[in-house]
């Protein structure tokens, strides 16, 4: 069974009955996952922004766009318009399967996984996690990889306060440290 199928058959008449929503579109659900990597590095090196645009196209399966300062920090050697990110919403099938495989495949293959932690909630019901290494998704191959790079990954939910949203996960399949 799928998550998008979980949540049709077991997490909603759960949620109902946890918090006493008043029918089942009034139940949280999820509403997108967004996928950002912090393009530090790339700004001396711009071999290494296409890796990373590679590499988040085939994490979502679909093409990120550039996120660029919006200000100049000379401290940081930023100037206005310079690419510091990329990022790629996902919502739909593609966020459900994106899930599926987050759940099932990448977060056990994480070096030392314990679970995740239950605080990296934002207070209005979204959960945020980092992944320290990519090649712990399938789709990229450990051989191919010259550099290492991290990935943020941020699930955007309709609960409106974080015990709502971790009940929401945990119900998912979400693997939380106790």
């Amino acid at each position: 069974m799928n998550l998008k199928e979980r949540y049709q058959k077991k997490v909603i008449p759960a949620l109902t009955k946890e918090f006493g929503y008043p029918n089942a579109m009034a139940v949280p659900k999820v509403a997108k996952v967004v996928l950002n990597i912090g393009a530090g590095k790339s700004l001396t090196d711009s071999k290494y922004l296409d890796t990373m645009t590679d590499t988040l196209r085939r994490i979502a399966g679909q093409q990120p766009i550039q996120t660029k300062a919006k200000k100049s920090i000379a401290s940081f050697k930023i100037r206005a318009g310079l690419i510091v990110g990329l990022k790629v919403t996902l919502r739909g099938k593609r966020m459900w399967d994106f899930l599926n495989k987050l759940v099932g495949v990448t977060l056990p293959r994480v070096r030392d996984f314990r679970g995740i932690s239950p605080n990296s909630f934002d207070g209005q019901g979204n959960y945020s996690l980092g992944i320290k290494e990519h090649i712990a998704f399938p789709e990229i191959r450990s051989d191919e990889v010259e550099r290492l790079h991290g990935l943020e990954i941020t699930i955007a939910t309709t609960a409106q306060t974080n015990p709502e949203a971790l009940f929401l996960l945990k119900s998912l399949g979400f693997p939380f440290k106790d």
